[in-house]
């Protein structure tokens, strides 16, 4: 039997194809955005809050590392109305990303503290500073800076995770590759288009991220200082 890709029913769906493609692109942002924060405080809190606090933290890290995504979004749409907390689709998909994604970005950001050298907190500290102007001042441009390429990649992992919360009836990309197959009968060809609007999503993700990383803390390297003339002491002639 010969087999032929048509692509034809699958691109009369494009319209409905690019809204989902939108609704992805706002809620990865949004989860990158807030998961990175939540993952920025908890790091913080463990470096610098009390050790219960600490405990409550690594409690946190730990469970949501060591559990499935969709475990973790079903507990939010399924679970929370047991005890009467009703959420739509779309939060539901945001909070399950933003709680996934806080766990995984603070253990970045703590590896990144630790990467600094403990020479220079030592120099903060004899400067008077205290232990939060260090964290702030000393520690957390260069810890961000050493670890931003593995952000970067866990950020790009939000981003295709987004796809889960289709389970939950979200229409993102996913969900509406699967409706436009039901419709279509092509499951190739909408799973082919879908892959690449994914493909192109996390590439410019990519680009726009390393591009902030360059921007953000790209430092100039020291220009070579002139020793003499022009091949002095190097056993070349001029």
């Amino acid at each position: 039997m010969a087999f032929e890709l048509q692509f034809a029913p699958v691109l009369d769906q494009s319209p409905a194809l690019i809204q989902a493609f939108w609704l992805t692109i706002k809620l990865s942002f949004a989860a990158i955005f807030l998961g990175g924060l939540l993952g920025l405080a908890v790091a913080t809190a463990r470096s610098l809050v009390h050790k219960r606090f600490r405990a409550v933290a690594d409690l946190y890290v730990e469970t949501i590392r060591n559990t499935p995504f969709l475990v973790q979004l079903y507990i939010l749409f399924f679970g929370l109305p047991v005890l009467g907390i009703l959420i739509p689709a779309d939060v539901a998909g945001l909070l399950a990303l933003t709680i996934n994604l806080g766990a995984y970005s603070a253990e970045i950001f703590r590896a990144g503290v630790e990467s600094v050298h403990r020479s220079q907190i030592e120099a903060g500290l004899s400067l008077s500073l205290t232990r939060w102007q260090v964290f702030v001042h000393v520690m957390l441009k260069p810890a961000v800076a050493n670890v931003w390429p593995s952000l970067v990649s866990q950020f790009i992992l939000t981003m295709l995770a987004s796809s889960v919360c289709s389970f939950i009836s979200v229409q993102e990309l996913s969900g509406e590759a699967a409706v436009v197959q039901s419709q279509t009968f092509r499951s190739f060809e909408v799973y082919i288009v879908a892959s690449l609007m994914y493909l192109a999503l996390a590439l410019i993700l990519k680009v726009v991220l390393t591009g902030v990383g360059h921007f953000l803390f790209a430092q100039r390297a020291p220009r070579r200082k002139s020793s003499g003339p022009r091949g002095a002491g190097t056993g070349v002639r001029p």
